[in-house]
């Protein structure tokens, strides 16, 4: 017997309700019927949509580090690249998506890998500008983990620059934030910076 597919989300159903109300006016101000087969149940989808990519507001970025710190003697680079980010432009609640490149020098405490992971996601999970979003990664491990050292760059692809405006389709915007060793020591940010430019797997 061929198996049933079967899927379950958690949401708030008085938030998702009164969301999907907002939307179904929003169909009707931009000139479609709400009522129609293919948008009956639009206003519903979009409501659970924005929820889950604005997660990141109900959650703790701090507590994602520290519920898994270790005391560990190791003082040289961890590198966690290529960390998938899809984001919210809060200018045009349209999406932005690439890939976030964070490094640590530990000064005697480390975090679970998994959990800088979690960091990046937790931020992007919300309505967002670049800039920030770099600077919130940053300063969050910093201030948690009190490393030597912590830098990230985000590489970026805006889809309200490619669909509306100025429509450039290849544009990138990169972004970096430093601290510590990677400010003071132009060799260890150099090697980050061929770290995340170089294919090792």
């Amino acid at each position: 017997m061929k198996p049933i597919y079967h899927r379950e989300d958690v949401y708030d159903a008085e938030t998702i309700e009164k969301l999907a109300e907002h939307y179904t006016e929003i169909l009707k101000l931009l000139g479609e019927d709400p009522t129609r087969e293919g948008l009956v149940k639009t206003p519903e989808r979009v409501a659970k949509a924005m929820a889950f990519i604005t997660k990141g507001y109900a959650e703790d970025p701090r507590e994602i580090l520290l519920s898994a710190c270790f005391k560990e003697d190791y003082r040289h680079m961890v590198l966690v690249k290529d960390i998938d980010l899809f984001s919210t432009c809060e200018h045009h609640l349209m999406p932005f998506v690439g890939k976030a490149h964070v490094a640590y020098i530990p000064n005697g405490t480390i975090t679970g890998l998994s959990k800088i992971a979690r960091v990046v996601e937790c931020f992007a999970r919300r309505f967002q500008v670049q800039e920030r979003l770099t600077v919130q990664i940053r300063d969050c491990i910093q201030e948690v983990l009190n490393p030597m050292g912590v830098a990230v760059v985000i590489e970026a692809s805006h889809t309200c620059m490619q669909m509306r405006g100025i429509q450039k389709q290849n544009s990138v915007t990169t972004t970096s934030a430093f601290t510590g060793v990677f400010l003071s020591q132009h060799r260890t940010r150099e090697e980050f910076m061929t770290l995340i430019g170089s294919k090792l797997h």
